[in-house]
């Protein structure tokens, strides 16, 4: 077991994978309030949005707006979820800093979230490369249902192992492995981790878990255990995969970062900020959302003793 990090890091991708199943469609300066609110927490690196068909998802139609709104700001790592080359063109217009190309790990997915297979996105993905290496913008890859498709079941690690590799040989190196419907289990996280670590040592991992069976934490948990450095998590636990079946809950952002300083894991984020921001995120979906520090408070919230004898 690989000693625990002293530091880790976090995107928030409340702003996308959060709002983009809410059936509120928040208009575009509830949304830049949000993400200020974010990045007064101390986020540096945010998914802001997506470039997706507005048909498909209304609730990121303002794609293009929030970037621009938002652009430029010192510290802050803008990126934007691209399924094609036209969400990839539009992204580049934009002018975001990292575009995030999304592949699923089984044809299953990949089919129903993008209408094509593994293997079509892959050569998509290429021509992309090409206009990212000519704008000069960094682009990673979110890899789908890489512990398991709510269609085909269990995606075995080396099916991951050898799309990561294909990436790796592309030139990209950060990649999200996304428990997209929260099928993980603690010892699917450690295989595939230690598999990353043994045979994928240059690829950059990020671990990406839903609570759908409420073992987010715990994978996150798994993931430290095994030397992952690198989160992302939803501001209040917001959201899920509009064409998955029951993949809603993201791991909670502040939960997260609760449980991370109780184990003296730095963030650089600020856990009382962060609930205020889980808190606007409530407030504007107008209904409860999933955190639970939001509830009950940090661990040591004392409260007064009325009444004792």
């Amino acid at each position: 077991m690989t000693p625990l990090p002293n530091r880790v890091s976090i995107t928030e991708v409340g702003l996308r994978d959060g709002l983009q199943i809410e059936p509120r469609i928040l208009p575009t300066e509830q949304k830049l309030a949000l993400a200020r609110a974010l990045i007064d927490a101390g986020h540096t690196s945010l998914e802001v949005t997506s470039f997706v068909s507005p048909t498909r998802v209304p609730q990121l139609a303002d794609a293009a707006e929030i970037l621009v709104a938002l652009r430029r700001m010192p510290g802050v790592e803008l990126k934007a979820l691209v399924p094609n080359m036209r969400g990839a063109e539009r992204a580049i217009a934009a002018e975001a800093d990292v575009l995030v190309f999304v592949l699923s790990a089984s044809d299953a997915h990949g089919v129903r979230n993008l209408n094509r297979t593994s293997c079509a996105s892959l050569f998509e993905l290429r021509e992309i490369i090409k206009k990212t290496l000519t704008a000069g913008i960094r682009i990673d890859v979110s890899l789908s249902v890489a512990f398991g498709c709510p269609f085909e079941g269990d995606v075995p690690v080396e099916r991951v192992i050898d799309l990561a590799s294909e990436l790796q040989q592309m030139g990209i190196s950060k990649v999200a492995f996304c428990d997209t419907t929260g099928m993980a289990t603690p010892r699917q996280v450690q295989s595939l981790a230690q598999a990353l670590k043994a045979r994928l040592p240059d690829i950059d991992p990020a671990f990406h878990f839903h609570n759908t069976r409420g073992l987010g934490l715990v994978g996150v948990l798994v993931a430290l255990q095994e030397g992952i450095v690198r989160f992302e998590s939803s501001i209040g636990g917001m959201g899920g995969c509009p064409f998955a079946p029951n993949a809603a809950g993201n791991v909670c952002t502040e939960d997260m970062v609760h449980m991370l300083h109780e184990m003296g894991i730095e963030t650089g984020l600020n856990l009382s900020r962060l609930l205020k921001a889980a808190r606007l995120a409530e407030q504007l979906v107008g209904h409860p959302l999933d955190g639970q520090v939001m509830k009950a408070g940090p661990r040591l919230s004392l409260h007064a003793c009325d009444g004792a004898e």
